[in-house]
């Protein structure tokens, strides 16, 4: 009896030191913390920007001489490199904005003429600028837009005699029309966008008078293809959840 007594009264001690480890193992596992809820980085097009650009183009241009009928036609063409400035604000998917662009030009081309077939008729243009607005709609930072406006060019208009190459006639003009184009753009970088842009410049009709009095009624238009870098100022883009 004493023995079985002492026995019980072992196991009970055993049983009481083993509680407080087996408390231990049975506590509950520590609490982490759930991720944060991802941010979607959505390219803001709002702010001003500068650039450059360059391409090539053509300008389509018809000489007539003024009481005497056509003289030909001929295609202008060549490269031009130049700068842009501009501001833009958006709103949901769609960019509005407006525009200031100046560039050098190098177009040029000549044809005989039909009334005199010993001259041959050049014409350059060296410069032109375009003042526009634009009309956007953005995939993020990928935006496609309309433009349209007003243009400038300088055109230098030259007559050569066919068997000599002599100068024997010329006439500088600055001309106002209007433009229309398109371009697609792709923010690449904080802050750097690099696009595409086609443009259409209406120049129509004008009377042009050369250094000897001839008056030539000379009709002009414009298609050209320019590569674009822009610097966007401010923030890039605007962080959304």
């Amino acid at each position: 009896m004493k023995k079985s007594l002492l026995l019980a009264a072992v196991s009970l001690v055993a049983l009481s030191a083993a509680a407080p480890a087996m408390a231990a193992d049975l506590a509950a596992r520590p609490y982490t913390k759930a991720p944060p809820a991802a941010i979607a980085a959505v390219y803001d097009w709002s702010g001003f920007y500068i650039g450059v650009n360059g391409g090539g183009g053509s300008a389509d241009t018809s000489w007539d001489l003024v009481n005497f009928g056509p003289e030909g036609s001929h295609n202008s063409t060549g490269g031009t490199v130049g700068g842009q400035i501009g501001y833009r604000f958006q709103t949901g998917q769609f960019v509005f904005g407006v525009e200031g662009q100046g560039n050098w030009a190098d177009f040029s081309g000549d044809n005989i003429s039909l009334i005199a077939p010993g001259n041959r008729n050049r014409t350059k243009m060296d410069a032109f600028g375009l003042i526009t607005g634009q009309v956007g709609y953005a995939w993020n930072n990928v935006l496609l837009y309309v433009k349209g406006g007003a243009a400038v060019v300088s055109n230098k208009y030259d007559v050569y005699s066919v068997a000599t190459g002599a100068n024997i006639d010329n006439a500088d003009e600055t001309r106002w029309g209007g433009t229309v184009g398109a371009g697609l753009e792709f923010g690449f970088a904080p802050n750097w966008t690099v696009g595409v842009e086609y443009n259409h410049i209406f120049l129509g009709d004008q009377n042009v008078t050369f250094a000897s009095g001839a008056v030539d009624r000379i009709k002009q238009d414009v298609d050209m293809g320019l590569v674009r870098l822009n610097y966007k100022f401010g923030g890039p883009m605007l962080a959304r959840y």
